[in-house]
C-alpha cells in the first residue's frame, strides 16, 4: 500500500508531507509535481478527517492497484485550489463538501455517473451528471456529558442559555461546509420555514459564542470531545465516532428540525488521471465500500441495499425539515456576509 497525505494548514501555508507505510524514503515530491498522465495513480482533494479517509483509500488501493495521493485541508481552501488550477488541474477528485457548498461550483467538475447509480436511493440520484452522492449526513448538536451539567440541550433554542456563553463550538461557515449547513438549518428551523425570519436567532447565538469562531469542522467535534467546549454544532459523523468509541459525548437532533443532506464526490474537469478517478467513484459507491462506511465509519449510506449504521437514531425518529435549494444557492454569499457582519458587530 502506498499512500501520501499532504495536510495543509491555512491557505498559503507550507504543506507538510508525510509518508505512510510503503512509501519510499526519498519520494517526497508534492502533488503539484506529480502530473504525468501515464502514472497509475489518482490525486484527491479531501476535507474529511484522516480517520475516515484511511480505511477507504487503503481498500481501494488493495483492490485496484492504483496509488492514491490525498491532499487534506478545509473545503473552502481546496475549492480555491481547484478554481486556481482550472487550466492545469493538479488533482483528479474532490471528495467531500456539502451540496450547498459544491453545487454553485458544478462547472468545475466532469460529468460522470457511477456504475452503481441503479442502487442509489431515489433522493440521492446524480441527476445533474457531475454530482455523485456517497453519504447522507444530518446536522447535529454534540454534547460533552462531563461538562454540560444540568443544562438541558434539546435543540437550537437551548444554546441561548447564558450558562453556555463561550462554551459553544462553532466554525466559521465560510470555511466549514458543516457549519454552513448548520447556518442554513438554523435559519429554516428558527424561521419556521422562512430563512429571513431566522436571523434574529442567529444574532442571539452569535452573542452567546462570545467571540469564539473556530477554523474548521474538525476543530468543533474535537473541541467538544476533548473538553474544550460543552457543546458543538457539527455533522453526525463528526460526533458519531466518539460516541461509538465510548467518549463522554452524545448527539442531539434539534427538536426544531434537522436538515439532512448528502455529501458529494466529484471528478475535477479535465483530470489528468480520468480513468482512475472514475474507478474511485465506482468504488466509493459500491456496496462493499458503502457497507464499510456504515459499519466502521458511522455514516449513513446512499444505497438502497445497505443497512443504516448501528447506534444512530433512525431517520424516522428525527424531525426532518428541508430547505429550498434554489434560495440557498442564490443567497450563499449574502448569508455568509450577513453572518460575518452579525458576528463582528455583537462582540
Amino acid at each position: 500500500m502506498r499512500l501520501k497525505k499532504w495536510i495543509a494548514g491555512l491557505l498559503g501555508a507550507a504543506m507538510l508531507t508525510t509518508c505512510f507505510a510503503g512509501c519510499g524514503g526519498g519520494d517526497t515530491k508534492e502533488a503539484a509535481k506529480a502530473t504525468g498522465s501515464d502514472e497509475n495513480k489518482v490525486v484527491i482533494y479531501c476535507p474529511h478527517p484522516l480517520a475516515f479517509i484511511n480505511p477507504l483509500v487503503e481498500e481501494f488501493e488493495k483492490q485496484s492497484g492504483v496509488k492514491v495521493e490525498v491532499v487534506a485541508a478545509g473545503t473552502g481552501e481546496l475549492l480555491k485550489r481547484v478554481e486556481s488550477e482550472k487550466s492545469n488541474p493538479l488533482a483528479d477528485i474532490f471528495w467531500g463538501g456539502s451540496l450547498s457548498t459544491m453545487k454553485p461550483k458544478a462547472a468545475l467538475f466532469e460529468e460522470y455517473r457511477s456504475v452503481n447509480e441503479d442502487h442509489v436511493q431515489e433522493a440521492f440520484k446524480n441527476t445533474e451528471g457531475s454530482i455523485t452522492r456517497f453519504t447522507d449526513i444530518p446536522s447535529v448538536i454534540m454534547i460533552n456529558t462531563n461538562l454540560i451539567g444540568d443544562v438541558k440541550v434539546e435543540g437550537y433554542e437551548d444554546l441561548l442559555n447564558p450558562a453556555l456563553k463561550g462554551k459553544i463550538a462553532f466554525a466559521d461557515p465560510s470555511k466549514s461546509s458543516s457549519s454552513y449547513e448548520h447556518l442554513i438549518n438554523m435559519l429554516y428551523a428558527m424561521g419556521n420555514g422562512n430563512p429571513d425570519n431566522g436571523w434574529d436567532y442567529v444574532t442571539k447565538l452569535a452573542k452567546n459564542l462570545d467571540g469564539k469562531l473556530l477554523s474548521g469542522s474538525s476543530a468543533v467535534y474535537k473541541g467538544v470531545a476533548d473538553g474544550e467546549y460543552a457543546v458543538g454544532l457539527t455533522f453526525e459523523e463528526g460526533g458519531a465516532k466518539y460516541v461509538a468509541d465510548g467518549a463522554p459525548v452524545k448527539l442531539v437532533y434539534m427538536k426544531e428540525g434537522v436538515i439532512s443532506k448528502p455529501d458529494g464526490i466529484y471528478i475535477i474537469k479535465n483530470a489528468k488521471h480520468m480513468e482512475n478517478a472514475k474507478k474511485f467513484i465506482d468504488f466509493i459507491t459500491s456496496k462493499e465500500a458503502q457497507s464499510l462506511i456504515t459499519q466502521k465509519l458511522h455514516r449513513r449510506s446512499v444505497r438502497d441495499d445497505v443497512e443504516a449504521p448501528v447506534g444512530l437514531l433512525p431517520k424516522t425518529e428525527i424531525k426532518s425539515i428541508t430547505d429550498n435549494e434554489e434560495v440557498v444557492n442564490k443567497n450563499k454569499k449574502a448569508w455568509l456576509d450577513k453572518f460575518k457582519d452579525i458576528f463582528t458587530s455583537v462582540q
